[in-house]
């Protein structure tokens, strides 16, 4: 795509800008907003780009969109440009504070949109999404996490609230294990499966009894301790008050890191404390693990034979893999994961209207199941309880039965401080730089003086 010069992107926001719009919750925004109605579309070859990070999702997007997209509009290849999973926020972010983007539609993790909403990066699309999309073909919690800001406090979706963004990719943790060492049953509870995994170690030398995300990086060390916090009963924080210090280190929230660093960790393979979607993988493909978890997106590749020691033929290795939702304990709550895709208000002005004409056509029903049997994750209700969906991986039906489980992070224009001040703290109390007990104390502090610092007020998340 070629990048428009200043004039004509400031030409295209002047005509986009219908209004600044103040979103629900007395928060201003300044959000250029789209049309209701798609402006007519060029008949010149024209390149739409997406931006993500490097991982077997985006691919298959690009070649889906290729195959199926451009059935309709011959003149349009569609290019999605990745980047590592640990420079995706910032590759996004730089470009939108200099006001010019090589990318028409950012791939935004569900945080990431408030810091773009407040900044104007991206279109406002409620009137479009009026118009166009069948709202209520969606679960509504879904729709809000994917594209509403600010949330509610709820994390429901607010029929008056704006919306930015529409679903991309849903996903959310299974939990991988070996039938072949534990048996076809998984644990129903967190402390079974640790119980299970730690047998299964002790049996089987060589191989570790759990695999799962530590580093320090993105949200993986986070997103760990968010799911032990959450199915141990604790929370996040107090989304009216804004308050941490006192809510995620309180006794819930440390029996949580005693549990995730004290009983969860031994189990794991030695150097596994920088592991992410990859390793964890890796560590399942080779035999090297009882129980492992990682997000349902990432986990095509396990049944691949030329990726896996466990099998010559999928069938071999699904005789081997079982795959299942997360255990509960004294919740029953699971990560959200997955993304909603936006518009750059950078964009030139036709392909912003390509953009809007995309996500039209990407959120319609039989495109949603098309996009279920290439390998996606739909949001729609009809697409995820849906044949092509349920049947085309043996986890699709976890993702399905774990979504009324979800539980998000904090929906704020802080969140990549905040991430970055849990990711650090959990990796170190994981590889034994910090006792549980300091590093939950050091988040708790350092997100408090992080959100106190900020003149926002009220909720915005979990």
């Amino acid at each position: 795509m070629s990048v428009p010069g200043r004039k004509v992107q400031l030409a295209t926001a002047a005509m986009l800008v219908a209004t600044t719009v103040a979103a629900c919750g007395g928060q201003d925004d300044s959000a250029p907003k789209a049309p209701a109605t798609i402006p007519e579309l060029t008949k010149d070859p024209l390149t739409l780009s997406f931006i993500w990070f490097d991982w077997p999702p985006a691919h298959a997007l690009e070649a889906f969109a290729n195959a199926e997209y451009t059935k309709e509009r011959s003149n349009v290849t569609i290019k999605v440009k990745t980047v590592p999973n640990a420079n995706w926020h910032d590759a996004m972010f730089t470009q939108f504070a200099a006001h010019k983007t090589d990318f028409d539609i950012p791939i935004l993790d569900s945080q990431h949109i408030g810091e773009a909403v407040t900044n104007g990066n991206i279109l406002d699309i409620t009137d479009f999404v009026k118009k166009n999309i069948d709202v209520k073909a969606y679960n509504p919690y879904l729709l809000a996490a994917y594209g509403q800001f600010p949330q509610a406090e709820t994390g429901k979706r607010d029929e008056n609230a704006s919306l930015y963004g529409l679903p991309l990719l849903g996903d959310t943790w299974t939990m991988i294990y070996r039938k072949d060492l534990i048996g076809d049953k998984p644990p129903q509870t967190w402390d079974e499966m640790i119980s299970v995994a730690e047998k299964c170690q002790a049996d089987h030398p060589g191989v570790s009894g759990l695999a799962f995300h530590q580093a320090n990086g993105s949200d993986a060390a986070a997103v760990t301790y968010n799911t032990v916090n959450g199915v141990y009963g604790g929370n996040l924080w107090d989304p009216k008050t804004r308050k941490i210090d006192g809510v995620l280190n309180d006794t819930a929230g440390q029996e949580a890191m005693d549990v995730l660093v004290n009983k969860m960790k031994p189990l794991t393979a030695k150097g596994s404390g920088n592991w992410f979607i990859d390793e964890v993988n890796a560590a399942v493909a080779q035999g090297k693990a009882c129980i492992a978890f990682n997000w349902i997106a990432a986990s095509g590749g396990l049944l691949d034979p030329k990726q896996s020691t466990l099998g010559t033929t999928r069938e071999q290795i699904l005789d081997k893999l079982g795959f299942a939702t997360l255990p509960s304990q004294k919740t029953n709550l699971v990560p959200l994961g997955g993304m909603g895709m936006h518009v750059s208000a950078y964009s030139p002005e036709a392909n912003q209207a390509e953009a809007l004409n995309f996500m039209k056509w990407f959120e319609q029903a039989d495109i949603q199941k098309k996009w279920a049997a290439a390998g996606g994750v739909p949001s729609r209700t009809d697409a995820l309880e849906s044949p092509e969906f349920l049947n085309a991986q043996p986890f699709n039906q976890v993702y399905t039965d774990s979504v009324p489980r979800m539980r998000d992070m904090w929906n704020v224009p802080e969140y990549a401080r905040l991430v970055d001040i849990e990711n650090t703290n959990v990796n170190a109390a994981l590889n034994g730089a910090k006792t549980p007990k300091d590093a939950l104390d050091d988040i708790a502090k350092e997100q408090q003086g992080v959100l106190n610092a900020s003149s926002r007020k009220g909720g915005g998340g979990l």
